[in-house]
């Protein structure tokens, strides 16, 4: 039951039209809805279980994300790891137990995926605990309103 949806758009962070695909859940393929299941590493304009509109391009040969039609209230942080001594599985752990998944994409950047249910202070607050202590730096590309103080 899972579909690739294809996303393009500028990246800020490759400064370059980017794009990536996610997989995602069908939800109702009349109407084209989809659930997101992949943790996005590039693409700011979604979360994990948003419900989004897809379209199948011919040229393409694929479905391409035209719009969120219901968030998830899930956010999105990409988190690079900056201490080379670090090993990033040790921090990726570390958020786990504060209940978040993540997908590493190398041996030092990983996107993350903060459910809406948590609680982000304390997430935020060890993301700046270790930004100040030069482990790491972050960005958050998409903060739900459940977590945006």
């Amino acid at each position: 039951n899972l579909v690739k949806i294809l996303f393009r758009f500028y990246s800020d962070i490759l400064e370059q039209e980017t794009v990536e695909t996610l997989w995602a859940e069908t939800v109702d393929v009349e109407m084209g809805y989809f659930r997101i299941d992949s943790i996005p590493f590039y693409v700011p304009v979604v979360a994990t279980d948003d419900i989004v509109l897809a379209e199948y391009d011919h040229e393409h040969h694929m479905l391409i994300y035209k719009e969120t039609v219901m968030p998830s209230g899930n956010s999105i942080v990409w988190v690079v790891i900056v201490d080379e001594e670090t090993d990033i599985d040790e921090i990726r752990a570390v958020f786990y137990s504060l209940g978040c998944d993540s997908e590493s994409l190398s041996d030092r950047y990983y996107s993350m995926e903060v459910k809406a249910a948590t609680n982000y202070l304390q997430i935020k607050d060890k993301l700046n605990e270790l930004r100040s202590e030069g482990v790491i730096d972050y960005a958050e590309p998409h903060l739900s309103a459940e977590h945006q103080y």
